[in-house]
């Protein structure tokens, strides 16, 4: 059995994402990791971030960015598929460069994979999220937000990433719309028993809203995004911490550096009472969320869901 990783960057350390942390991470239960990594900004050092980790498993693919032909988000998509491409493994292990995986969930996994290695009714398998928010000490379980999502899949042509590359979808007659909904089939999934911890909005408030800045750039272009953020502050403001939910267990080891990092505690506190509120802050969301987890055990009601789930007891068939 081979597993192959990718994954898909561009100024990586400018906008303080995890990068090296995130390859880490899985590299001792993979065959090879591909990442296609975009043309950075000239002050950006991503590439040598990535050099730091010193591993024959690393292959980087030099890309250039093209988002005036895959708009609304679909270049992320794009240069995932180019990763995709160059990947030789049975399994392929998708991260993005703000996801680690935590160390006590590797044998799982790679046990997982072989597990399921010839039931080809299984197409990919579904990660359970830890999304964090603001600092390392607290994160967010919304209805505004998805639980669960595909990071592993079949080595198949006929998948590939899709929308703003947040999950995945077979789509046999592929002519490069990211967005095509016709034609297209929701992968059937078994459950990877693991989770995935997301750091993407745990950033300086400032780098946070630079991040949001470039990623609604990337969907829109400058005149929309310009438009966007025209009444927005330049720091991020998270809201009030103190309503989220307290994480008390352990981070990933590759994030002890990252972590350590982390000093703008000062800055998310006090809170200014008349920002705009989150999704997740909004009175529907939180009536939903409390509904679905106190009620129906974590059930999600609706949602975004790309995904068909296998019962476990069908597996073994």
């Amino acid at each position: 059995m081979i597993i192959s990783a990718f994954s898909m960057v561009r100024n990586a350390t400018k906008l303080y994402y995890p990068i090296k942390a995130s390859i880490e991470s899985i590299l001792p239960i993979v065959d090879e990791f591909i990442i296609a990594l975009g043309d950075c900004d000239e002050d950006d050092h991503t590439l040598e971030e990535i050099e730091k980790i010193k591993s024959d498993k690393i292959k980087i693919i030099h890309t250039k960015w093209n988002i005036e032909t895959y708009t609304n988000g679909a270049e992320y998509a794009h240069q995932t598929d180019i990763a995709k491409e160059y990947c030789k493994g049975d399994w392929l292990f998708y991260l993005q460069s703000d996801e680690v995986i935590h160390e006590k969930y590797l044998s799982p996994i790679k046990r997982r994979c072989n597990e399921l290695l010839h039931n080809k009714a299984v197409e990919g398998l579904l990660f359970d999220y830890r999304h964090f928010w603001g600092d390392y000490w607290h994160y967010i379980v919304s209805h505004a937000w998805y639980p669960k999502e595909i990071r592993i899949i079949r080595n198949n042509p006929e998948i590939h990433s899709w929308r703003d590359a947040q999950s995945f979808r077979r789509i046999p007659d592929f002519n490069g719309n990211y967005f095509q909904k016709e034609n297209t089939y929701k992968l059937k999934v078994a459950g990877a028993c693991a989770c995935v911890y997301h750091y993407g909005w745990v950033r300086p408030p400032v780098m946070m809203q630079k991040k949001r800045v470039s990623f609604e750039t990337h969907k829109y272009g400058d005149e929309k995004a310009a438009v966007l953020f025209k009444e927005e502050p330049e720091v991020f403001n998270y809201g009030n911490l103190e309503k989220l939910c307290a994480f008390k267990a352990t981070h990933p080891a590759v994030m002890k550096d990252f972590i350590e990092k982390f000093n703008w505690q000062y800055e998310l506190y006090p809170h200014n009472k008349n920002i705009k509120k989150h999704k997740h802050d909004k009175l529907k969301y939180k009536m939903l969320t409390f509904f679905e987890q106190n009620i129906l055990r974590g059930t999600q009601i609706g949602g975004f869901k790309n995904y068909e789930l296998i019962h476990p007891h069908k597996l073994n068939r």
